[in-house]
């Protein structure tokens, strides 16, 4: 299944997931008690998301600004909390840990918000922390050579002085990782630590300033597959979990789906067709023998495929696709998909994408359909039919 993208006119009242099952209605008929704290994103916020006992959200079109107040619906009560967002949702994950029932096991959603835009607002005594780093890691003075900024990337940075935007976005990562650790420190002292999977992701990767871009897919036009916009942060500990690895499987949330049912002893279900493969065996220390090499991507009307070595980016609405050989040119400048030894790599890559979609796409579902669905994020990703 894919979603493609959630903001509409109708976003806070439909159910984007109506026909769907989900992971944590699966994990709740199995007996374990569910919680939703933070970011939704998926519909309406004032009611409880399929297969969670307990929610408490951001309202309505979530707040950017980090440090609040802002509105969030507890249980189905909206109330206003002050506080930064990374500590009120820290609070409400907290609260679920202390209220749930501790004879059963529990599933807990922790979505937090404050790495997004506009990167600003932190606490003060977290971006002081940053004031005097060099920010060495992040390339300087690239630009994007495939499109024109767009959002993020073109209105709310202010190019003179992105080393302001910089100490703002690492004390929000810093303001989450004072969350994450309160709930470690939570866990602890409930004696859960050993017997908990804890699993720290990110629903897509940013850029601040790699490839001259702020932002994610749609800080372009057209959309952009670099690779600070597609790899996701992934890191899991617990039982069953060998720690010190770092692995090189492709995986994804698609895998995620199903690791975590594999993880928690849940039976995947026959008649649910998924694409996603558990990778329980590559957290114990084992590798899979028959794991897939190469990864797919799709955001709207771009498809992406890439192997170790190659990335292929297909512009169905433009009909031009993309070739970057990633070993010899890791920061995606140079365009292949012209040179004429590559042809067959290309032809050969079209094919895979092919493939992939044919057997995991809903054609009535599918982003590069004409038409596409709804324009999302002011600047549409979908292909456009014309007359």
């Amino acid at each position: 299944m894919s979603i493609y993208a959630w903001h509409s006119p109708d976003h806070f009242e439909r159910d984007w997931l109506e026909g769907q099952t989900t992971l944590p209605e699966l994990l709740q008929i199995h007996g374990y008690e569910t919680g939703l704290v933070g970011k939704w994103h998926l519909g309406n916020d004032t009611r409880a998301a399929r297969g969670f006992d307990h929610w408490g959200v951001l309202a309505g079109d979530y707040p950017i600004d980090a440090t609040g107040p802002a509105r969030y619906c507890v249980d189905g009560d909206l109330k206003t909390i002050a506080g930064s967002k990374a500590s009120v949702i820290t609070d409400g994950a907290v609260s679920f840990l202390r209220k749930r029932n501790k004879d059963n096991p529990f599933f807990l959603f922790v979505g937090h918000v404050s790495t997004h835009s506009p990167w600003e607002g932190h606490p003060q005594r977290l971006v002081e922390r940053y004031a005097a780093h060099d920010f060495h890691e992040v390339p300087q003075h690239e630009t994007f050579s495939f499109g024109e900024q767009n959002l993020k990337s073109r209105e709310l940075i202010d190019r003179t002085n992105p080393r302001a935007a910089l100490a703002q976005y690492y004390a929000s990562v810093t303001s989450i990782d004072e969350g994450v650790g309160r709930l470690i420190d939570e866990l602890d002292s409930e004696g859960l630590r050993d017997e908990t999977i804890i699993i720290y992701t990110s629903d897509h990767g940013l850029n601040c300033g790699h490839h001259g871009i702020w932002g994610k897919g749609n800080g372009t036009l057209p959309l952009n597959m670099v690779d600070e916009s597609i790899r996701v942060p992934l890191i899991l500990t617990g039982p069953e979990v060998e720690a010190g690895q770092r692995r090189s499987e492709f995986v994804d949330h698609l895998d995620l789906f199903s690791t975590v049912l594999d993880l928690s002893g849940v039976e995947h279900p026959r008649d649910l067709d998924y694409a996603g493969r558990s990778y329980k065996e590559v957290l114990t220390g084992r590798t899979i023998g028959d794991w897939r090499q190469c990864q797919f991507c799709e955001y709207g009307n771009v498809q992406m495929v890439r192997d170790e070595r190659y990335k292929l980016v297909l512009w169905h609405d433009i009909g031009e696709h993309r070739l970057f050989d990633l070993e010899e040119d890791p920061r995606e400048e140079r365009n292949l998909a012209t040179v004429a030894k590559h042809g067959s790599r290309c032809r050969e890559m079209r094919i895979q994408l092919r493939d992939y979609h044919s057997c995991n796409n809903l054609p009535e579902k599918s982003g590069t359909r004409p038409g596409g669905p709804e324009p999302t994020n002011v600047t549409s990703p979908w292909s456009i039919e014309t007359g």
